[in-house]
């Protein structure tokens, strides 16, 4: 039997990673609702960022990835207010593909601009460990693990308490009923957009000091599996989206354990987004027939 105890720390990380961006695209979707596939490549951008200006320009490195995020949470913010409006009252296929196409443009920058083939790019909080046996874990997994769900439960708290989150709730519900209450639909949508574009620069950063720096991956596994956790929690439940987050992580991981399969492990998110995809589709004609 495989021993899958030093893959359970892993995968809790990695599934953490996911479940950040997976509040990041619930939150932008209830309030905006553009289905945004352009963040693994906002994170991706930030954290080549981050390792430029440490290994070429010999920055500090908290200042370097403070610069990362702030550049995931600029380029999203950007994205939104520039784009947003035009694409507000189209389809919500049309919003997602325009995402999409900007998540291209993002890759194919990134892929002209940084061309060295091998690049690491290490959180200090790597190097600060915690071991009991088998039990392995570093500061760095541990915020994949931990800081995801304290922004789940900040980001309860903050759309209910707060007067800019009770506007996010509200354009939820009906944007032109918001515009109508006086609501600054504008600017609100601006603070969930740089809101989320901050999520997606610091799981970027995370991902690739738990993973690698490949741009391809880095651009397309974080919306992948953050997706699918999205879609099984209806794109609407941030803590089923967290704990689906954590599954997938942890079966993803898991997979490293079995030979037979290791090599296939980073499938896993594609593997479940399209499980998600077919099941609700096969409802959807079910309560079709039904009614």
């Amino acid at each position: 039997m495989p021993d899958f105890k030093p893959f359970i720390v892993i995968g809790l990380a990695l599934g953490g990673v996911y479940a950040m961006s997976g509040v990041g695209l619930v939150v932008l979707y209830r309030t905006t609702g553009v289905l945004n596939l352009f963040y693994g490549a906002v994170g991706a951008v930030g954290s080549l960022t981050a390792w430029e200006l440490i290994n070429e320009h010999g920055w500090n490195n908290w200042l370097a990835f403070a610069a990362a995020v702030l550049l995931g949470g600029v380029l999203t913010l950007l994205y939104g207010w520039f784009l947003g409006p035009p694409l507000a009252d189209r389809d919500p296929l049309v919003k997602a593909s325009a995402s999409l196409g900007f998540a291209l443009i993002l890759l194919g920058f990134m892929q002209w601009y940084w061309t060295a083939d091998v690049r690491s790019l290490k959180l200090p909080t790597s190097d600060w460990q915690y071991v009991n046996g088998w039990f392995r874990i570093n500061w760095t997994q541990g915020l994949g693990m931990l800081f995801p769900i304290a922004i789940a439960l900040i980001t309860v708290v903050f759309l209910n308490q707060t007067k800019v989150g009770t506007a996010m709730r509200a354009l939820a519900d009906n944007r032109d009923n918001a515009a109508l209450l006086g609501i600054p639909v504008r600017k609100v949508e601006a603070w969930a957009w740089f809101g989320s574009g901050v999520l997606f620069g610091v799981g970027g950063l995370l991902l690739a000091s738990l993973v690698s720096m490949e741009i391809a991956a880095l651009s397309f596994t974080l919306p992948i599996a953050a997706l699918a956790a999205a879609l099984i929690g209806r794109v609407n439940s941030l803590p089923v989206t967290v704990m689906a987050a954590f599954v997938i992580g942890l079966i993803q991981s898991s997979l490293g354990a079995m030979q037979s399969v290791a090599q296939y492990r980073n499938t896993t998110p594609f593997i479940a987004a399209i499980i998600v995809l077919l099941y609700f589709g096969w409802r959807g004609q079910t309560e079709g027939r039904v009614a």
